[in-house]
């Protein structure tokens, strides 16, 4: 679990090193450009997808990669790594509001109060001031916008992906959807690598290859692995763990300088997260 932290948490400031030399959808095309011969490898030998689900897995690839990461990518570029950190760490969130609305669930009132802290804690940490001067003068509203649209689509593709995955298989699901969600990307991919120029460097593979092989395949088997055997309330800390190894390592790769306003964002977002998903409401277990 701790690894799984350390590798998932990394993976905000890794995105923002390869951002460097690379332009947003150039980069994630050579993420999943990795990720995704790998993942179809590990399907070999499985139950085929039926026809009839290819349309909703399409759709959820196209969700979770084509809105998701595509906005965390241009939400990144467009934020200090430490702020893009901590906006992702609310994708548990929303994942608990958009599980809520699909179950017709009401939301407890702890979970509101820890939604109302999560969402004044987005506000304080976008707004520039929230972390230093570093921070002022590498986010913008755009890109904390674009890392807000993200963690509400990973969010969605999470919920929206249950009945998928208990039907036909989460590694199935997660293949087939990956490629899809490629696929839509390829053609803007190709458009920008024609129109902006940019540099393929040695850091910018690595930090493709690490997002591809490391985050995208590697924990995503490590996760499920640690579902099976580990308690679901005990693997939720996994949750905590990721913002402060990203917002630790942003500070060490980017010299990011961390205020007391962007403590105090990070503070109320933590504390958010920690109401909604650990409150007894039966919205928190349905994922």
């Amino acid at each position: 679990m701790l690894l799984l932290a350390v590798m998932w948490g990394l993976s905000i400031p890794i995105t923002k090193l390869g951002l460097l030399t690379l332009p947003p959808l150039t980069l994630t095309a050579l993420r999943f450009a990795i990720a995704v011969p790998l993942l179809m490898l590990l399907i070999l030998g499985r139950r085929r997808l039926p026809w009839r689900a290819l349309p909703r897995v399409a759709a959820l690839g196209i969700l979770g990669i084509g809105v998701g990461q595509i906005a965390q990518t241009f939400g990144v570029a467009g934020t200090s790594a430490s702020v893009g950190t901590i906006i992702s760490a609310t994708i548990p969130v929303f994942v608990v509001v958009f599980a809520a609305l699909r179950l017709k669930q009401s939301i407890s009132g702890r979970q509101k109060l820890g939604l109302l802290a999560a969402f004044i804690g987005i506000a304080v940490v976008a707004s520039g001031n929230g972390g230093g001067a570093s921070s002022e003068l590498q986010t913008s509203v755009a890109g904390a916008g674009f890392m807000l649209l993200s963690s509400l689509a990973i969010a969605f593709y999470y919920v929206w992906g249950v009945e998928l995955t208990n039907e036909y298989g989460t590694v199935v699901v997660a293949a087939w959807s990956t490629l899809f969600g490629f696929a839509a990307l390829m053609p803007w991919a190709g458009w920008e690598m024609g129109h902006v120029s940019f540099q393929i460097t040695a850091e910018a593979v690595a930090a493709a290859a690490y997002l591809g092989l490391i985050v995208t395949v590697a924990g995503m088997f490590m996760w499920l692995n640690i579902l099976r055997t580990v308690p679901a309330g005990i693997a939720a800390s996994i949750q905590y763990l990721q913002p402060v190894i990203g917002i630790a390592a942003s500070a060490a790769m980017f010299g990011d300088s961390l205020g007391g306003l962007f403590a105090v964002g990070v503070s109320l977002i933590l504390g958010g997260l920690a109401l909604t998903v650990t409150s007894p409401g039966k919205a928190s277990q349905a994922i």
